[in-house]
């Protein structure tokens, strides 16, 4: 499924608000623990759930590490970000971000299994996070610099603290090489 209509401008336009409350320009490495930080949503590691629940500590980060990356959970209005700490540093910057991304854009909570056990999924607010979430880590304007600047694409991903997929997606989907050769064919005294 696509994104609605004008979504992906109000994605961007959240991405800088958030950066300005952070005191970030539109351009800066935003760091999602920060973040998860300034909304008041602790990040907790799987890890440090040893004593509450072992043998699903063990299969989610040793056995079968793919098959969970995060999930927000909810007690009231209270949430905590639960995240995957046997993935990498920048895959957990993603995980947070897709999770932070559905608080910021007010996606109600819902239960995670339907009735017959089947993992529930809101394809369309799952795409949103996701979009929301690259923007936050990489924004438009960061993009653009980057490739003004001429990093590439793993320098980048090391400065942002995200993976090279992200970056290289995020390079692509804002059309950041487009717009910087387009600005440097175009001079003002042409007009």
């Amino acid at each position: 499924m696509g994104l609605r209509w004008g979504f992906k401008s109000e994605a961007n336009a959240t991405a800088r608000e958030v950066r300005a409350e952070l005191g970030l320009s539109t351009a800066a490495p935003l760091d999602p623990w920060k973040l998860a930080e300034h909304l008041a949503i602790p990040v907790v590691g799987i890890s440090t759930m040893t004593a509450e629940a072992r043998t699903a500590v063990i299969r989610l980060t040793k056995i079968d590490p793919r098959s969970f990356s995060a999930v927000t959970v909810f007690r009231g209005y209270r949430r905590v970000i639960v995240v995957n700490d046997a993935h990498s540093r920048r895959r957990q910057a993603s995980d947070i971000a897709h999770e932070l991304a559905h608080s910021l854009l007010l996606h109600e909570p819902a239960p995670a299994f339907d009735g017959d056990g089947v993992r529930a999924w809101d394809e369309d607010e799952e795409d949103e996070a996701d979009w929301l979430a690259g923007a936050l880590l990489v924004s438009d304007e960061a993009a653009v610099a980057i490739v003004r600047r001429g990093l590439s694409i793993r320098d980048a991903s090391r400065l942002y603290g995200v993976s090279v997929r992200m970056m290289q997606f995020r390079i692509n989907v804002t059309g950041a090489r487009k717009r910087v050769e387009r600005a440097g064919r175009y001079r003002p005294e042409d007009r």
